[in-house]
Formats: C-alpha cells, sequence, structure tokens
C-alpha cells in the first residue's frame, strides 16, 4: 500500500479526487440540476465539504500512524488546502448569493448573527494556516513556531462544529452534526492519548546520573 501511496500518479489522482465536489457543484450550476434553491445548495454544499476535509486533514497523522502508511503524510498538505479552498468558495457563495457583495451588508450581517460569526472566525483562523502550508514558510517560521500555528486546527474545527449546530437548529436536524462531532472528538481524542503517552514513555526512561561506577 505504501509502495502506491509514493507513486508519482498518486498525488494527481488525489488532487483530481479533491476537486470532484467542486466539478459537481459546478456541474449542477450549469445544468440547473441543485433543486429549486441551487444558492442555499451552494452555500451549504461548500460548507459541509469545508468540515468533510477539516475531517480528512485530521485523519491523516492517525490513519498513517495506526496503519503504518507514511505514505499518507504526503497527502495531508493538499487535503489541508482543500478545507480552505470550500471555505472560500462557501464564503464566497454567501456573499453572492445572499448578500449581493454588499460589504457594509456582509460586516453587519457577521456582527449581528453570531452562527455567521463564528463561521468567519473560522475562516479568519483557517488563513493563515493556508498561508503557512508551504516548506519556505515552515523554514521561515522555524519548526516550532509552525507546529504551533497548525494546532489552531483544533479550534478551527471546534468553530466549524458549532456553526454547523446554529445552521441546523433552525430545522431542528442534528444528526450530521453529531457525526463530524464524534468523528472530530475520536480523532482529537487519539492525539491526546498519544501525547499523554509519549509523556509517559519520557518520564519512565532512566535518568543518567553522571556518576562513575567504581572498578571491582
Amino acid at each position: 500500500m505504501n509502495k502506491l501511496l509514493m507513486h508519482p500518479a498518486a498525488k494527481p489522482i488525489v488532487f483530481v479526487l479533491c476537486l470532484l465536489p467542486f466539478a459537481w457543484l459546478a456541474y449542477g450550476a450549469f445544468t440547473d440540476g441543485l433543486g429549486a434553491n441551487p444558492a442555499e445548495f451552494l452555500i451549504r454544499a461548500t460548507g459541509d465539504w469545508t468540515l468533510r476535509f477539516i475531517c480528512i486533514a485530521l485523519a491523516v497523522t492517525p490513519l498513517r500512524v495506526m496503519a503504518k502508511l507514511n505514505g499518507l503524510a504526503r497527502f495531508r498538505r493538499m487535503t489541508g488546502l482543500y478545507a480552505y479552498f470550500y471555505v472560500v468558495l462557501h464564503l464566497l457563495c454567501y456573499s453572492w448569493f445572499d448578500m449581493g457583495f454588499e460589504w457594509g451588508d456582509i460586516a453587519r450581517d457577521i456582527a449581528k448573527r453570531p452562527f455567521i460569526l463564528v463561521g468567519f472566525s473560522a475562516f479568519v483562523l483557517l488563513t493563515p494556516l493556508a498561508a503557512t502550508s508551504f516548506n519556505r514558510a515552515i523554514k521561515a517560521m522555524g519548526a516550532k513556531r509552525w507546529q504551533r500555528l497548525h494546532k489552531l486546527v483544533y479550534p478551527i474545527a471546534g468553530l466549524g462544529l458549532l456553526h454547523f449546530f446554529w445552521m441546523r437548529a433552525g430545522k431542528n436536524n442534528f444528526a450530521e452534526v453529531f457525526v463530524y462531532a464524534a468523528i472530530v472528538a475520536v480523532l482529537l481524542l487519539w492525539r491526546v492519548w498519544r501525547y499523554a503517552s509519549g509523556k509517559k514513555k519520557q518520564g519512565s526512561r532512566p535518568v543518567a546520573t553522571g556518576r562513575v561506577q567504581p572498578s571491582k
């Protein structure tokens, strides 16, 4: 399996697969195949795919470690950038179809409605992660600072879930919310367990005293 993941064609294939939801939405928009309210469909679908790609990006490391598929690491950056791509589309659809690019109205709407404020906050926090997802940024920031910054993905996932929860509250439809929340919770608990296990192993290692043992 690792050989397939490391194959030169693997990245282009995954890239195209990640782009398929956008192609499907674009095709539906041009063929009037998005239902009675295509604007609402596009807004919600792009939001759904943002949350899905955040979950996929968070799942890469656990799957890589547990399944010993080191080749999966090649796709973590791509899936994270696709999460940003879909959140930009989500914001664009909202700004265009709901607000007609009236920036004053958009600013007032963000400030007035908590679920939009939460979603916009997730977008703002995700932006520096996307902007620093390249090797030059890692070298410029240093590995430790870069890792600390990219831990923002956890509160971003939480804000995305809260945004999704409030959006679905109007229709009292929480089934999908619970599914995404369960996935994020499992992935986060795995990281907490791994961090605690690493600390425990470090604490159990014998500490060298530096004393010279007497010769016999």
